[in-house]
């Protein structure tokens, strides 16, 4: 939140908008600002509407909820645009966030067919009393939370809370929940009832969506894609982790939600693809000079490494992937090769990085040693300037006692 003059500026990226207040009018104008929005899309069809369902929209609340809406208010609706939609009761505010051919897209990858589909519909533009009051539900959230935790936990049920969402009109709200179990909250929407006053709707959701919900950076330094781009959860095994070779650490394989990460799952089909070339050696390979072990294989560059010596990896010797599979036939035949040393070494593609390249101190001038034979000369200098000095004082000593015998 920042100050500027009379006019405060709040980003609320939970909804992806800006909201200045003006406090000398008292009125606040809220904003669409694209780049705040949790899974949003890019519209990579802008200027390319094939005039195909012109009324159909898609509409953003908070966090990752979106939904389709009808234009039927006859106005002219367009991106970044406050809408009042449709609601199961009363009605709710949101943001339009796409428009055009790109909603079909939408559609198809989240399984909705127009034409069967009933649509819920997009009443009218908000105005500013609507704006108003929905920043005014929207204060409510955070001390809403709090409190339904704090009650929850006196009722004594195993379930979190994640998260509160007030409707567009502030007279419902919905609460996110996590539950490893089934959690009978009967007693606890009416106890919610009477404290708060609104119409209550509990959702349960996952670990990985309350990651999604909250958002965060992840150890590669990029966003959570649960947050980014993530809308269907696929389930991910430690096989995935096999698959690559990868270390079997709970605490490196796991993500900030406590599951297993979903990156996981975005090589398995290069590795497998790859593997599917390597054969499965089952026993050492022979030589005419001795039996060659298999010690370690670079799946995604098809390398194999043999060693003569079946426990150690001091010497290697590289062989292809195709290389191996001809040789393992061989084998079956009777024939033994000459040597596993002259084989040719597979070509590897060389890989250049630039780590290190960007050093912070890589334009700061070298500092200059001081030998020891330059200080050793200083001090030598001093000691003979100080020699001469006392010198010439001594001089004119002796100077000035000739003098005065003189005068006697």
């Amino acid at each position: 939140m920042t100050d500027m003059d009379n006019e405060t500026i709040q980003y609320d990226c939970l909804r992806g908008c800006v909201v200045r207040h003006d406090a000398d009018t008292g009125e606040s104008q809220c904003t669409y600002r694209a780049g705040c929005c949790k899974l949003g899309d890019r519209n990579w069809l802008h200027g390319a509407d094939d005039g195909t369902n012109p009324n159909l929209y898609e509409v953003r609340f908070k966090n990752t909820r979106k939904g389709i809406y009808r234009n039927d208010s006859g106005q002219n609706v367009k991106l970044g645009d406050m809408v009042i939609v449709e609601a199961t009761n009363g009605h709710d505010l949101g943001i339009v966030t796409l428009e055009g051919a790109i909603v079909l897209r939408q559609m198809k990858c989240k399984g909705i067919d127009p034409e069967t589909t009933e649509f819920k519909k997009i009443y009218r533009k908000a105005k500013q009393n609507d704006i108003e009051r929905w920043q005014e539900a929207i204060a409510r959230e955070q001390d809403t939370m709090i409190k339904a935790r704090r009650i929850a936990a006196e009722m004594g049920l195993e379930m979190k809370i994640g998260d509160v969402e007030f409707q567009g009109d502030g007279t419902k709200a919905i609460f996110y929940y996590i539950a490893d179990g089934r959690v009978d909250f009967r007693q606890l929407i009416k106890v919610f009832a009477e404290e708060f006053r609104i119409r209550i709707e509990m959702k349960q959701i996952g670990a990985r969506q309350e990651a999604g919900l909250i958002g965060g950076l992840g150890v590669c330094g990029r966003e959570l894609c649960c947050a980014n781009y993530i809308t269907n959860f696929q389930s991910i095994s430690t096989s995935a982790a096999r698959c690559q070779d990868l270390s079997l650490n709970p605490q490196k394989l796991a993500g900030q939600c406590g599951k297993l990460k979903c990156c996981l799952n975005y090589e398995v089909a290069t590795y497998m693809d790859a593997q599917s070339r390597i054969p499965r050696v089952q026993e050492p390979l022979e030589f005419e000079d001795g039996l060659a072990y298999l010690r370690k294989t670079d799946i995604l560059r098809e390398i194999m490494y043999f060693s003569y010596d079946k426990g150690s990896d001091a010497d290697l010797y590289a062989l292809d992937a195709a290389d191996v599979a001809e040789i393992i036939k061989m084998n079956r035949n009777g024939i033994k090769p000459e040597s596993l040393r002259s084989e040719p070494e597979p070509y590897v593609p060389e890989f250049v990085t630039a780590v290190g390249d960007d050093s912070i101190s890589r334009f700061d001038a070298p500092k200059r040693k001081k030998s020891r034979g330059g200080r050793n000369r200083n001090r030598n200098k001093k000691a003979g300037e100080g020699a001469q000095g006392e010198g010439r004082q001594g001089g004119g000593r002796r100077d000035r006692g000739r003098q005065d015998k003189q005068s006697s």
